[in-house]
């Protein structure tokens, strides 16, 4: 059973439970029970006394008052006449009666019958044990928890003790009706309940003795015994319930958790791709979500790792060409002796060091740029000043080339920015007055641009332009970087954005280029969550004109 599974089970058992408590605890049932049962016993102690009052008194002449007036007359209660009265009156109502007289001393008892052979003293037998033993060991444990549930402790104890008077009768002896309930400890030593009310005893408002009325609280604990074991009927259904939809709801929850978790350990262990993550989204809460996103999340680890491993075979094979080429160069160098077949040597040599060390950077750029995107929070990107700044730029640099190459400063074409006079221009076009912010980092879109840029320049003849367009489209931004060459090649739209595609214009010197600047600008591009793509430029006679580079970014 997992710990989920016995989480869901205490909770839901735990809040039954409380409510078990509360149910049976049954404090203010027990009281009205109680003061009902008191009340009947209060009227029926009256309706005794009354009786007793009018059949069970004797009338006694007293001597004539010293003024002269007519002798008067006292009464008192009859012993000889209550006796059968009293045991008349008791078996009807199954009460313990007792008559006190005026003094508190005992005249008579229900359960006390006087004969001409002596006394017969009548005393309740307890109940024997029924039931089989579960049913006996079920009522011994609930017999246990009277006592507690709810406490006894707090009522007065009832003793009988020969010579001292009741309260109760004390009390009815004065004129006053008095009712008590008390503790007694039961044949085998269990608490049980006794009321007693006690009502004086009246002729013409002269109190002649008390009633005492007895009787035990077996009623109302066969009540609240009744009321109890229907409560824990209704529990036990209710619990059985409780535990069935607990089972079920940990089998909907921690069952489907428990095996994602055991298919994502052997994703983790396992040296192939058969182990995979269940998918679980047709149940539609957040488990099958959570199973969604895993097995996204673990399609994109294998892409990432295919990634990887295609990266690393693209840069071993790309390392390979230059180091080959130096190993043939230094080898042949040892076995020349012509210094200027040496000096050629050299000078191959020197530029496979240079296309390694170009590469080599190009390459760890390449490889951080991953990392840097996951870890950078995007700002606000303005891209018609972006692009507004780079063609400023470039076009500084084209106008200082251009006036040193003419005062005889430089000596030809030096590559790069340095295109000698004719560089192409750098044109911007972007809408007045309309902000087109991007969410990104300003200095990665820098870089794509700038990539595009030097790609579009690279192609462009001396004196053409690149044009650099922006326009909103929708909720993104479309920018598009146009060049004046000859275009792409049929069917490598796409190829040109693979890492270490190169395919230069002609003439231009060999290994000038790592073949990871487009490959980078559609990665970064690709992380804001944009798309970048390549075609023709062709006029109404599909004579191409050109190459469009497309960059789409959503606005922030």
């Amino acid at each position: 059973m997992s710990p989920l599974t016995l989480r869901i089970l205490a909770v839901n058992v735990l809040a039954l439970l409380v409510l078990l408590a509360g149910l049976l605890y049954l404090g203010r049932y027990q009281d009205r029970l109680i003061q009902a049962e008191t009340e009947a016993l209060a009227t029926e102690a009256r309706i005794f006394a009354s009786a007793l009052g009018e059949g069970a008194v004797n009338r006694i002449l007293t001597a004539p008052s010293p003024t002269g007036d007519e002798s008067g007359e006292r009464f008192e209660l009859a012993p000889e006449l209550a006796r059968p009265m009293i045991r008349r009156l008791a078996e009807a109502t199954a009460t313990r009666t007792r008559l006190f007289d005026i003094d508190g001393h005992m005249l008579s008892d229900s359960r006390v019958l006087v004969g001409s052979q002596g006394r017969i003293e009548i005393r309740e037998l307890p109940t024997p044990p029924s039931g089989d033993a579960v049913s006996r060991a079920i009522n011994d444990l609930y017999t246990r928890l009277v006592d507690v549930v709810p406490s006894r402790e707090g009522l007065p104890v009832y003793r009988e003790q020969p010579g001292q008077p009741n309260p109760d009768v004390e009390r009815a002896l004065g004129g006053e009706a008095a009712a008590t309930v008390w503790r007694v400890d039961g044949a085998a030593g269990d608490p049980e309940l006794l009321l007693t009310v006690a009502v004086p005893v009246q002729r013409y408002r002269e109190v002649l003795g008390a009633v005492l009325l007895s009787r035990g609280g077996g009623e109302i604990d066969r009540a609240i015994r009744s009321v109890r074991f229907d409560i824990l009927r209704v529990f036990g259904v209710a619990l059985l319930v409780t535990i069935g939809l607990s089972f079920y709801l940990a089998g909907t929850i921690a069952r489907p958790i428990r095996r994602l978790a055991q298919a994502a350990d052997r994703l983790r262990t396992s040296h192939g791709r058969h182990a995979g993550i269940p998918d679980l989204t047709r149940r539609g809460d957040e488990i099958g979500e959570l199973s969604g996103v895993l097995r996204e999340m673990t399609d994109a680890l294998w892409t990432r790792m295919d990634a990887i491993e295609r990266f690393a075979a693209d840069v071993a094979h790309e390392i390979k060409n230059p180091l080959t080429s130096l190993r043939s160069a230094v080898e042949t160098a040892g076995r020349v002796s012509d210094p200027r077949h040496r000096d050629r040597l050299m000078a191959i040599i020197a530029d496979d060091v240079q296309r390694l060390d170009r590469l080599i950077s190009d390459i760890s750029n390449a490889s951080r740029l991953d990392a840097e995107l996951s870890r950078a929070e995007p700002e606000p990107v303005d891209i018609g000043l972006l692009l507004t700044m780079l063609a400023e730029l470039r076009q500084a640099v084209a106008e200082t080339v251009d006036e040193r190459m003419a005062a005889g400063a430089g000596g030809g074409a030096g590559g790069g920015d340095e295109a000698g006079p004719g560089t192409p221009r750098v044109v911007v076009d972007v809408p007045a007055g309309e902000r087109l912010v991007v969410p990104g980092l300003e200095g990665r879109l820098t870089q794509v641009f700038q990539n595009l840029i030097d790609n579009a320049l690279s192609f462009s003849p001396p004196g053409g332009t690149v044009r650099l367009a922006a326009r909103r489209s929708g909720r993104s931004v479309r920018i598009v970087v146009s060049d004046q060459g000859p275009g792409i090649q049929e069917g490598k739209e796409e190829a040109i954005f693979d890492r270490f595609y190169t395919e230069r214009p002609a003439g231009e010197k060999f290994g000038t280029h790592s073949g990871l600047g487009l490959s980078i600008a559609k990665q970064i591009v690709s992380a804001h969550n944009g798309s970048v793509f390549a075609k023709n430029r062709k006029v109404s006679d599909g004579t191409i004109e050109g190459a469009d580079f497309v960059v789409t970014l959503p606005l922030l």
